[in-house]
């Protein structure tokens, strides 16, 4: 796939509250690049979170913050229309694979209609480039790793994985029918600070901090590629600005990992969260939950060749990184009620 230099100025960031939505403005906002950010705020956990996130975009040059539902086709729409936008970031997603089969229809909503209305938004509005989040969990269970862009990925064993390889889809048709130049974003187990209670990590230091037990699902027999979330971040400004062409009978649109390329047994994992905080974790070994599958690596020669980006964070530093602000921000949040 071609790329071309591309250099937006004014872009949307779709669940701009949420953990990278939150990251991903900040940096634009570094550059110099004007941020429309929108979200729902839905309860799916504390929104007292998304509200100090948002707090700290407040006020800042270039930023501005509208709550809207994308499933509202209307209000999309009329965002769409009333607003000019060189980028869309689309990160806004019901997520979580577990929460997905205890609610499956919460997914409708927001992962598919949420992005249909946003891929409307973009034809009509002529939008120069449409970046969005998928996610590992496309690649299912049975693959052999590492996981390339090029593995099966029609066999998700959650909904919230089906949600996403339909998005991956629907960008397709509308990139190959209107020429809208898309990037998707395959993400593999994201964290750091400011980063979701449901996450495993916050799940687990809240836990050996307060001296309770932590569910170590597969009997810790699971290997991650934890991701930390600066990399991340690096990775999606870099393609943001590298705007794919058409090639051929190809519509300029393409997928790409971004993950650490180095994965983590679950066990190691708890080990760095036990020496940074300085406890030992009293772990409570459980079958595998539905949905889950044992191993994720991602394949990211493709970004490091387009890109020149190879995200590579040790697992190590990115956890004292979340620990240290997990310390510095959670506990006055839990006593005065918030951050559930």
């Amino acid at each position: 796939m071609s790329a071309e230099s591309f250099n937006p100025r004014r872009v949307l960031v779709t669940g701009a509250a949420g953990f990278i939505g939150y990251h991903l403005s900040e940096r634009l906002l570094a550059e110099g690049i004007e941020v429309l950010g929108i979200d729902s705020l839905t309860p799916y956990y504390d929104p007292q979170l998304k509200a100090d996130r948002l707090a700290r975009l407040s006020g800042r040059e270039g930023f501005r913050f509208e709550r809207l539902d994308l499933a509202d086709r209307v209000a999309t729409a009329r965002l769409f229309a009333e607003e000019r936008f060189d980028a869309v970031l689309h990160l806004a997603a019901q997520a979580g694979v577990r929460y997905s089969v205890e609610n499956p229809l919460a997914y409708l909503d927001s992962n598919l209609a949420g992005t249909m209305n946003v891929l409307e938004g973009c034809r009509h509005g002529r939008v120069g480039h449409l970046v969005y989040a998928s996610s590992s969990s496309v690649y299912g269970a049975g693959n052999t790793m590492p996981l390339s862009e090029d593995k099966v990925t029609d066999r998700p064993v959650s909904l919230y994985a089906a949600s996403k390889k339909a998005n991956e889809v629907m960008v397709y048709s509308y990139s190959h029918l209107y020429d809208l130049p898309a990037t998707g974003l395959r993400l593999f187990t994201v964290y750091g600070p400011w980063g979701r209670p449901d996450m495993a990590i916050f799940r687990f230091v809240r836990a050996i901090e307060h001296g309770e037990p932590i569910d170590v699902y597969n009997h810790g027999r699971m290997r991650r590629d934890f991701t930390y979330i600066d990399d991340v971040i690096e990775a999606i400004v870099r393609l943001m600005r590298l705007r794919p062409q058409r090639c051929d009978s190809e519509p300029p649109q393409r997928i790409l990992n971004v993950g650490n390329s180095s994965p983590v047994m679950l066990m190691d994992f708890i080990a760095c969260l036990e020496a940074s905080l300085g406890r030992e974790a009293d772990k409570r070994l459980l079958p595998m939950q539905p949905g889950d599958v044992p191993d994720t690596w991602a394949d990211t020669s493709r970004l490091v060749a387009l890109t020149g980006h190879s995200p590579s964070t040790p697992v190590r530093e990115g956890v004292q990184r979340f620990v240290d602000w997990y310390r510095a921000y959670v506990p006055g949040r839990e006593r005065s009620g918030a951050v559930g």
